[in-house]
């Protein structure tokens, strides 16, 4: 069976997702699994991954009904349906790119990005934002996210899949970088 890339359309993907997250959560890896393999920092909830998907149908990569990856998307629309968002989007409000605001941009953000371990090194990372371009390219100026500057092995796949980094900062809970994915000129 081969992969598919495709947006999110039945709830049991939701609950798929959902899984994944929770094997790949930081807190349930230990330091060698998270220094070797990435680790994830949010988790989402059921409801929370609902209201995103019910504005745009976030990305995920199945071979049969097996998930092997998913990267979601967040609209700008997310920060008002999602409080607990309003921070990051507030530190977004904050950097430039180009001369002017992120906020002057129709971008939407990256909410996470995972591919389960069986995987890994078959391409699913770059094939899932190969799917994001392909999908929102004409719609959106660019896509970014956050990473933890502790997480190499994402630091690096962003670099390649060609995300630049457009700001740095810490948090209470870490250093971040902030990488942007540009679509448009």
């Amino acid at each position: 069976m081969s992969l598919v890339y495709k947006q999110v359309s039945k709830p049991e993907e939701l609950d798929a997702i959902l899984a994944l997250q929770q094997k790949y959560h930081k807190d349930t890896l230990n330091p060698d699994e998270k220094a070797a393999d990435g680790f994830l920092t949010i988790r989402h909830s059921r409801e929370w991954l609902q209201q995103m998907h019910d504005l745009v149908p976030s990305v995920i990569a199945v071979e049969g009904n097996a998930l092997a990856g998913y990267a979601l998307v967040m609209s700008a629309e997310c920060r008002r349906l999602i409080p607990a968002l309003e921070p990051m989007f507030a530190q977004f409000d904050l950097i430039r790119y180009g001369g002017r605001p992120l906020s002057d941009y129709n971008y939407y953000v990256i909410g996470q990005i995972c591919v389960a371990a069986e995987y890994r090194g078959k391409g699913v990372f770059d094939g899932l934002y190969t799917k994001h371009r392909e999908l929102f390219s004409s719609r959106f100026d660019f896509a970014v996210t956050e990473i933890s500057t502790s997480n190499g092995r994402s630091l690096r796949a962003h670099e390649r899949a060609g995300f630049e980094v457009v700001h740095r900062h810490k948090d209470s809970t870490d250093d971040w970088v902030v990488v942007l994915l540009k679509f448009k000129n």
